[in-house]
């Protein structure tokens, strides 16, 4: 027997066809979310939240705007139980957050959770019993009319006791636990007779919960399964059909999706998914889902930084540098043709239409979710190409290296990295930069020129001009004048009237002004060529756009100097 043969579907779909949520193509509305963080999170957890660490952690879900928090098990746990009065007593809780509190079917358990309770303003009471095939035939050895009868008898004394407590706000849940291994027809008579005892009402409406306590299925029998359940519950129109998807298969939050648009209306989760084995749905990348669809979640996830560090620090656990919106890493582009496409994007919204988001690769503008495209989006290493590295030296700046340079740049940045074997900081990258390029004036440099317009042409040619300028090659002094159609052309030939050999043509020259945080006002490039064919970029800089472009040429020629060295 092979080891996958053991191992048989354990799940139930529905006896009729329940897929009319194949008909939808979006979720259109948030749910109502309920925040497990401080009962399933703190209890996955290998060293629980001590008091103050549950208080800190309510008080941030309260935060970022759960108006319903499960706090525990009070009637398992003395430290459960502390939380709860504690809330209470000090007035913890705000006005429109409603606490929920989960209790088995058994009579000692369920007394004990309404003395907790005792002075909240608003609370769910929250009933369970296992319901599954396994569970019924391992652990309870019952039949199906006595696993019912226990659901019967907790629900009964529940609405017995709430009874008595007329100042606080009670609102019923119930859940078949496991129900992904209940039969659909048998999970939907336990909820009904839950349903009949709690008789609720548009304004006193119930709670049914179905949990994936073990997800089992792909996530379209699992929304199959709800849509069943939606359609065949008694008093639906006074049921909140709430979903609990757990991550066993890893599709928890399809399956909540999906079990949204098959008819659920509520969600419990935890932040990043924290909870038992593999955790609870992740209710941020649900949130974060619907943001990208354009619905307001109801849940504000606009310092995601914010929240990962309250989620680490309450549980000890990290979020991964890959998680969906939340992660270190998960707005970086390294790879050359994502940092391109994600380039060309940013310009093309902000020309044509800053209002949409519909940048390449981004599903989500980081800036929402409080990140900075500095340093977060585009980053470079050896995978990276032209357009990520002019891309940050523009964005951080102000270069606007032309396009022929860019190649050049870039496989520049990617060897270095490379060699180093580590990622290259914006800093670094235009430090290496501005080294190799930018006024290069190592033998030559001109430490003074004075142009004089000489004539003019007709339309389409040069003007003349002359220039009288000091030219300092390896500490010999030239005062040089000459003149060239052009500004450089004057320039160049007047390198040429020094005893050394210049040969060299000019290939393109472009300049622009600098943005304003920078030191310098303008930047020029230039592009030389040598007999043989190779070509070599200076870039200049000065307040003067004049002699930007005078620092450009010299720069370039130097470089070509490294390859070739100039002889008298």
């Amino acid at each position: 027997m092979k080891n996958y043969e053991k191992y048989k579907v354990g799940y139930f779909v529905p006896p009729v066809p329940s897929c009319d949520w194949v008909k939808k193509d979006h979720i259109t509305k948030a749910p109502r979310w309920c925040s497990v963080d401080l009962r399933d999170g703190n209890q996955a957890l290998i060293v629980p939240m001590s008091l103050d660490e549950k208080l800190e952690m309510f008080q941030y879900l309260c935060k970022i705007g759960f108006k319903e928090i499960e706090v525990g098990f009070p009637a398992a746990s003395e430290t459960e139980f502390e939380f709860l009065r504690t809330l209470i007593d000090k007035d913890l809780v705000p006005d429109d957050v409603t606490l929920q509190v989960l209790t088995q079917s058994r009579k000692h358990i369920i007394e004990k959770t309404f003395n907790a309770l005792i002075g909240a303003k608003h609370a769910v009471v929250h009933l369970y019993n296992s319901t599954s095939v396994a569970q019924r035939q391992q652990v309870f050895k019952a039949s199906e009319s006595e696993i019912i009868e226990i659901a019967r008898e907790g629900a009964r004394l529940i609405k017995e006791i709430a009874e008595q407590y007329p100042d606080t706000d009670f609102q019923f849940e119930y859940s078949p636990e496991s129900f992904t291994g209940t039969e659909m027809e048998f999970a939907r008579d336990i909820c009904n007779e839950v349903i009949d005892i709690w008789e609720p009402t548009p304004e006193q409406k119930v709670i049914i919960n179905l949990p994936a306590t073990v997800e089992m299925s792909l996530p379209h029998v699992f929304a199959s399964q709800i849509e069943y359940m939606s359609k065949n519950l008694h008093d639906r129109e006074n049921v909140v059909l709430s979903l609990h998807p757990h991550n066993d298969r890893g599709t928890g939050v399809a399956d909540a999706e999906l079990g949204l648009l098959a008819g659920g209306d509520r969600i419990e989760g935890t932040l990043f998914g924290n909870g038992e084995r593999t955790g609870n749905v992740d209710i941020v990348t649900i949130a974060m889902n619907m943001f990208t669809h354009g619905v307001d979640p109801k849940l504000n996830f606009s310092n995601m930084p914010e929240v990962v560090e309250a989620y680490e620090k309450a549980t000890g656990m990290t979020v991964d540098p890959r998680h969906p919106y939340s992660g270190a890493l998960v707005f970086a582009a390294f790879s050359g043709s994502h940092q391109d496409a994600i380039a060309k994007g940013m310009k093309w919204r902000e020309a044509m239409d800053p209002t949409r988001w519909t940048v390449p690769y981004l599903p989500v503008d980081p800036h929402d979710v409080g990140r900075e495209y500095d340093g977060d989006v585009i980053r470079i290493n050896s995978q990276s190409g032209k357009g990520g590295v002019a891309y940050v030296i523009e964005r951080d700046y102000g270069f606007v290296i032309p396009n022929p340079m860019r190649a050049e740049v870039g496989y520049m940045m990617k060897d270095i990295s490379d060699k180093h074997h580590e990622e290259l900081s914006t800093k670094e990258i235009f430090n290496y930069f501005s080294e190799e390029y930018i006024n290069y004036f190592d033998p030559i440099d001109i430490t003074d020129a004075t142009f004089k317009h000489t004539s003019s042409t007709k339309s389409g040619a040069s003007d003349s001009f002359s220039v009288d300028m000091r030219i300092d090659i390896n500490g010999e002094i030239f005062n040089i004048n000459s003149e060239g159609n052009g500004r450089l052309d004057a320039v160049s030939n007047g390198l040429n009237k020094t005893p050394y050999n210049f040969n060299y043509k000019f290939v393109t020259y472009s300049e622009h002004a600098i943005s304003a945080d920078s030191n310098s006002k303008a930047a020029a490039y230039v592009c030389i060529e040598d007999q043989l064919g190779n070509q070599f970029w200076g870039v200049g800089t000065h307040d003067d756009i004049i002699l930007a472009s005078v620092n450009a040429l010299v720069s370039a020629v130097n470089r070509m100097n490294k390859k070739d060295h100039f002889v008298r």
